[in-house]
C-alpha cells in the first residue's frame, strides 16, 4: 500500500471500465486522482469510489476529441494537486464494425481524433509540467486489435497503433526529461468488448477462451495491476515498450469474423 503516495493522477475516459479500474486501483494505493469523463454521472461516480477507497478525488467532463477541452483537463489536474505525476491517456471513442471499404470519413475522424489525437493533445498538455518537476509518467492504451490486424475495426485499428507509434516517439524525446512512455494492450471486460459482445452473443459466450489463462481481465486487478507498475518507481527503467495485459490471448490471435462475414 501506498506505492502511488502523494502522486497526482489523470485518467480519461475513467467513468467505466478500464479507466475506472485503474482509478480505484491508484486510490488504493495513495494516488490523488483526477477523473475525466465525457459523461457527468458516471465519472462523478468514478470520483466518489476513489473517495470512498481513503484518496483525493476530483471529476473533469472532456470530450478527448476536443482539444480545448482535452489541455483543460490536464489544467484542471495541475491546478487542483499542484502537479500531475501520471497520466493514464485510457479514452477512446468508437464506432460500428464494419468492412474496411464501408468506413466513412466521419468514422475515421472519431476514431483518429479521440484516438490519436486526444491522446497527444494530453500528452504534450502535460510535457511541460512533467518537465519542469524533474519527470512523470505517460501510460497509453493500444490494443490487440491493432497489433493484429482483426478485421471490421480498421479504423479503431490504425489509431491504436497510432498511438503506439506516438507513445516510442514521445519516450524516446522525452527520455532525458525522465518523462517514461508505454503502452498497455489490453483484454478485459471493457467498454468495448460490451458492444462487440451486444453485436454478437459469441463474443459474451466465449469470453477468455482464447487466452491461456482461460479468462477475461479484470479492470481493477489486472489492468489497474499493471498500470500501477508503470506508474510506481518499480518501473523506473521502462520506457518505450508495450505491455500485453491479456492473459495470453496475443499468443493465439483474437476473433476476426463479424455478424455479416459471406
Amino acid at each position: 500500500m501506498g506505492r502511488l503516495a502523494g502522486k497526482s493522477v489523470l485518467i480519461t475516459g475513467a467513468g467505466a471500465g478500464i479507466g475506472r479500474g485503474v482509478a480505484l486501483r491508484f486510490a488504493r494505493e495513495g494516488a490523488r486522482v483526477m477523473v475525466s469523463d465525457l459523461r457527468d454521472a458516471p465519472g462523478q461516480e468514478t470520483a466518489d469510489l476513489v473517495r470512498a477507497r481513503g484518496a483525493e478525488a476530483g471529476f473533469v467532463k472532456a470530450n478527448v476529441g476536443r482539444k480545448a477541452e482535452t489541455q483543460a483537463a490536464v489544467q484542471r489536474t495541475v491546478e487542483a494537486f499542484g502537479r500531475i505525476d501520471v497520466l493514464v491517456n485510457n479514452a477512446q471513442g468508437f464506432t460500428p464494425w464494419g468492412r474496411m471499404e464501408t468506413r466513412t470519413d466521419a468514422m475515421w475522424a472519431k476514431s483518429i481524433d479521440t484516438g490519436v489525437y486526444g491522446t497527444m493533445w494530453a500528452m504534450t498538455a502535460a510535457f511541460p509540467h512533467m518537465r519542469n518537476q524533474g519527470g512523470g509518467r505517460i501510460i497509453n492504451f493500444g490494443s490487440l486489435v491493432g497489433v493484429q490486424g482483426d478485421g471490421y475495426m480498421v479504423d479503431y485499428s490504425a489509431a491504436k497503433e497510432a498511438i503506439r507509434g506516438l507513445s516510442r516517439t514521445a519516450a524516446n524525446e522525452w527520455g532525458r526529461h525522465n518523462i517514461l512512455v508505454n503502452v498497455i494492450c489490453p483484454v478485459a471486460k471493457t467498454t468495448s468488448f460490451q458492444r462487440r459482445a451486444a453485436i454478437d452473443p459469441a463474443v459474451a459466450a466465449n469470453a477468455g477462451s482464447n487466452a491461456p489463462l482461460g479468462r477475461m481481465g479484470d479492470p481493477e486487478e489486472d489492468i489497474g495491476g499493471a498500470a500501477l507498475f508503470l506508474a510506481s518507481d518499480d518501473s523506473r527503467f521502462v520506457t518505450g515498450n508495450t505491455l500485453f495485459v491479456d492473459g495470453g490471448v496475443h499468443l493465439r490471435g483474437l476473433r476476426t469474423t463479424a455478424p455479416d462475414e459471406d
